[in-house]
């Protein structure tokens, strides 16, 4: 994995706007409805094409695919694995649940999330490995085209598939997750195997807390956290640390968030988790003056920080000198070497679904480039 040594990389979470016509097909697919697939494997690859370009010409270190192939990062899964059939709602998160005002300007403003949440009916094994091969040539050809420091892919961690895919099958929550496990692991070694950084995504650790998972007290999700962290250390047996990385978040949208389990609950079980590079939100209103918990919570020295130093949920664009003043906080307390400069959360999480105008998304990825540089020169005294 590239890490700052002479200056600091940027980089982000993962999803990044799809276009128009990429996002029907995929919504149309997710949504079992008649769509051309030849069709949808050409945008695919012409969509990854151009977003690892446009990347590249922001000055991007660290890129990725956008997610381009993805309906969405979690459920994904349902398209590649057996056992998964159907459709069941979310649970209302406990922080809107009582604004309904909120939710139907909120709705107004993003669309509606009609993003297919399968349900688990039956055993979990890997069914078709063909998208994964796609993406992995995709991703790769794409690079080829490129000068940047480094190409990563994301997938779902085994706890993030339940926070979105309801288990109806296992006979506990604990056998559906290592079933799951068993299942990714594949995936999670040929993403590092076709050369590209691994990002696990694992919102369960933080934002299931309020939503999938509100039913348990917090010492009770503290402890299945810590579950999912054990598995998903067995499941990367085979992966090295130094090429993957794990990003957690409470939820990429816009909403009260006052029902957020605190960072520093989550950060000791955070840091044992076998990814060498840690991606987390530090941006938003709700969390960034959370930087301190890094003062108090030992990071070994073998790991480095991608901390959030913009917030994906707003259309604001943050001055350079902000993201530079953000970068600095973390670098003084973990060295500079140890700071990557990334991303709250993706600029499209589910395709047909959010706020951010794809244009905005990348003025602020600029300002992130911008504010890399000015904290460079601060840190290491030249541009």
């Amino acid at each position: 994995m590239k890490t700052s040594q002479d200056r600091i990389l940027t980089t982000h979470v993962g999803s990044l706007p799809r276009p128009p016509e990429l996002k029907e097909l995929l919504v149309r697919k997710d949504q079992s409805q008649p769509y051309d697939q030849a069709a949808l494997d050409r945008l695919t690859r012409q969509a990854v094409f151009d977003i690892v370009r446009r990347q590249a010409q922001t000055g991007i270190d660290i890129v990725n695919d956008g997610e381009m192939s993805k309906p969405g990062y979690s459920t994904y899964v349902a398209d590649r694995l057996s056992g998964f059939a159907g459709h069941e709602p979310a649970k209302p998160r406990l922080d809107t649940r009582d604004h309904p005002n909120f939710l139907a300007a909120y709705e107004r403003m993003t669309g509606a999330n009609v993003a297919r949440r399968s349900v688990c009916v039956g055993p979990v094994a890997v069914r078709d490995r063909a998208p994964l091969e796609h993406d992995l040539t995709n991703l790769k050809d794409a690079l080829a085209q490129v000068q940047v420091a480094e190409g990563f892919m994301t997938a779902a961690s085994p706890g993030l598939v339940p926070v979105f895919q309801t288990n109806r099958h296992y006979p506990s929550h604990e056998a559906y997750v290592e079933a799951i496990a068993a299942a990714m692991q594949d995936e999670y070694e040929a993403i590092v195997k076709a050369g590209f950084v691994l990002q696990l995504d694992c919102p369960d650790l933080a934002m299931a807390r309020h939503t999938s998972f509100q039913e348990l007290g917090e010492a009770e999700f503290l402890k299945r956290a810590a579950f999912h962290v054990d598995v998903l250390n067995h499941a990367l047996r085979n992966v090295p640390a130094d090429r993957s990385r794990i990003h957690i978040c409470w939820g990429n949208y816009e909403g009260p968030h006052d029902h957020d389990i605190a960072f520093a609950k989550v950060a000791p079980i955070l840091v044992k988790a076998k990814p060498q590079a840690l991606v987390v939100e530090a941006a938003n209103p709700r969390h960034a003056h959370e930087w301190t918990v890094w003062q108090e919570t030992k990071l070994s020295d073998d790991k480095i920080l991608i901390p959030g130093v913009l917030d994906t949920s707003t259309n604001y664009v943050e001055h350079p000198e902000l993201v530079a003043q953000r970068i600095c906080q973390f670098a003084d307390i973990v060295g500079r070497e140890r700071v990557i400069a990334g991303t709250d959360c993706g600029f499209g999480t589910f395709a047909g679904y959010g706020k951010i105008d794809p244009d905005i998304s990348f003025k602020k990825l600029g300002a992130m480039v911008e504010g890399a540089a000015i904290a460079s020169k601060r840190l290491w005294g030249h541009a």
